[in-house]
């Protein structure tokens, strides 16, 4: 089978490699589409940890061909939603049910194969029926996963004031996410002109670019100079994750999704407004939750199969694995503005 294998830092080589085999709790998940996530891009640039060879792709959905000896709960031709992440569920942290939290935990596209190749075998509790939404939707999931599972934290409320940093993938689907809840006023603030306009359009009721505008008075224009009830920061910048603490609403909620790639040094004011302004902190990693994988990813599917949420169009370019090397010299140079970049490992042109 065809696989985009890295074999050094940003150095694909597309290669034929031995199908794998299944074990009798695993299914082989034929791979139709498989995405790429804002931590694949920074990897290429700071250094991937996971060693060499490697195949990527952590986000991604396909039709289930073979199936182990012990598994019953699914069929061969099944269309299903790859769950990337595997806890050891035998730690304190899984136990408890926080899947997310566990220190011995492995990941397809990371420790273990993902799905920039043609086949990948799957523990059969890490697949998700999605029904009859695209494959290029089920690839989808998982990031909207992690969107929801911030929005669970967030708990907003009808007529909240929100604030999304950073309207990549994530901070997308969360402004759709917070419409969706009754959010009415919603603020978004990016650098880049395609991704505030793609705001606007999903959404926001302002948009800022904060590299342009004075940031903090267009806040306190945006919401009577109160700052907002919730802020969401999804950039993973430095600069954006002390800037939450000069925007939020005293008694508000911050909730940080974005990695943080650099040390975050704050000001004394920005420091100060987390007691003083008796702010909520929480971070968001991940989109785990008791049962395995929660309620999340059963939501996340259950709201695309419903239209309530779109993704489609989040989708930005589409490459064949055997362009995997250009698709990434595009991404890691930024040489074109772009949101998702999906790959079809069967080819550009499968039936969906």
């Amino acid at each position: 089978m065809k696989a985009a294998v890295l074999e050094a830092l940003n150095q694909f080589s597309i290669k034929d490699i031995p199908q794998p085999d299944i074990g009798p709790q695993e299914v082989l998940v034929k791979v139709m589409a498989a995405g790429t996530c804002g931590s694949d891009s920074h990897k290429m640039i700071q250094g991937w940890k996971y060693g060499y060879p490697a195949i990527m792709g952590h986000e991604f959905a396909g039709q289930i061909v073979a199936l182990g000896a012990q598994i019953s709960t699914f069929k061969v031709g099944q269309r299903v939603a790859v769950i990337p992440f595997k806890p050891c569920f035998h730690c304190y942290y899984c136990q408890s049910g926080y899947f997310q939290m566990c220190p011995h935990y492995s990941m397809l596209g990371q420790q273990e194969p993902g799905g920039f190749e043609q086949y990948v075998a799957v523990p059969a509790r890490n697949v998700l029926d999605i029904g009859a939404m695209s494959y290029e939707e089920g690839a989808l999931i998982e990031p909207l996963a992690v969107a929801v599972h911030a929005l669970l934290k967030a708990q907003p409320q009808v007529g909240d004031t929100a604030i999304v940093f950073g309207l990549g993938t994530i901070g997308d689907l969360i402004v759709r996410l917070l419409q969706a809840s009754g959010v009415t006023n919603i603020i978004g603030v990016d650098i880049d002109a395609q991704k505030l306009q793609a705001g606007l359009n999903e959404g926001c009721s302002h948009v800022i670019n904060s590299r342009q505008e004075d940031l903090e008075k267009q806040i306190q224009q945006y919401t009577a100079n109160l700052g907002a009830d919730i802020v969401f920061e999804c950039a993973g910048s430095q600069i954006t994750e002390e800037q939450t603490l000069l925007v939020t609403k005293r008694g508000g909620k911050i909730l940080y999704v974005g990695i943080a790639y650099a040390d975050v040094m704050l000001h004394q004011r920005a420091f100060e407004n987390i007691f003083r302004h008796e702010l909520t902190l929480h971070g968001c990693w991940n989109s785990y939750s008791a049962p395995f994988p929660g309620k999340a990813w059963s939501a996340a599917i259950a709201l695309v199969n419903k239209q309530t949420i779109t993704l489609q169009d989040l989708i930005s370019h589409k490459f064949a694995l055997d362009d995997i090397q250009a698709a990434f010299q595009m991404i890691t140079n930024h040489t074109q503005s772009y949101n998702k970049v999906m790959f079809y490992p069967q080819g550009l042109h499968t039936p969906d």
